[in-house]
């Protein structure tokens, strides 16, 4: 998100106010730029609209109280947060707003092949061949990168140093985890039928 920190009227400590409706107004300002931001908000960018004494975690913990029973959530992704509408009604969004690009629609190789990246990037196209016994089609590769979901990484140290594939932090906000260490344990995707291979 975009920092402006040249707003000189933005009363950061709220010292006129109780404490109680101090805290409520700093929450209301991390609700407000969660609300307004289409990324994961860092905790410095929240630490710009709030009082220097105030804890950025705790607030953010007492929003979330707030929206308990409420079809959407704050998650912590990629180091920041946002909001995320909860799991349960993903089937009422698709029946009745217009998702189309939020889609992801990607059938079970791909994801397959989007998990074999994440598990073990940077890895080549060759890599990927050894993994699935079969060559990884451009097409597919491309499709992952025009969703944002992988990019390039750095070349391998081999001959004609090839391209490697990682995972990017589209990735995680589309998968919902904090980081790569969230990924679930190659066993529990074997048990769920998903090979990480």
């Amino acid at each position: 998100m975009a920092k402006d920190c040249s707003e000189p009227d933005l009363d950061r400590e709220l010292e006129d106010l109780p404490r109680d409706l101090r805290w409520r107004e700093w929450m209301r300002r991390i609700e407000a730029v969660l609300f307004a931001s289409a990324s994961p908000v860092p905790r410095e960018d929240l630490a710009l609209v709030v009082g220097q004494g105030a804890s950025i975690d705790l607030l953010v913990d007492d929003l979330a109280a707030d929206l308990e029973g409420r079809a959407f959530e704050i998650a912590e992704v990629t180091g920041g947060w946002m909001f995320r509408t909860r799991a349960a009604y993903a089937p009422a969004i698709r029946a009745a707003a217009d998702v189309g690009e939020q889609v992801l629609d990607l059938n079970e190789f791909d994801v397959a092949v989007l998990a074999a990246i994440a598990y073990h990037q940077p890895i080549t196209r060759d890599g990927l061949k050894d993994i699935f016994g079969k060559e990884i089609s451009r097409d597919l590769i491309g499709r992952l990168h025009a969703r944002g979901l992988i990019s390039t990484g750095p070349r391998a140290p081999k001959r004609g140093a090839p391209y490697t594939f990682v995972t990017t932090e589209q990735f995680l906000v589309a998968f919902g985890l904090e980081s790569l260490r969230d990924l679930p344990d190659r066993e529990q995707l074997e048990d769920a039928g998903v090979s990480a291979a």
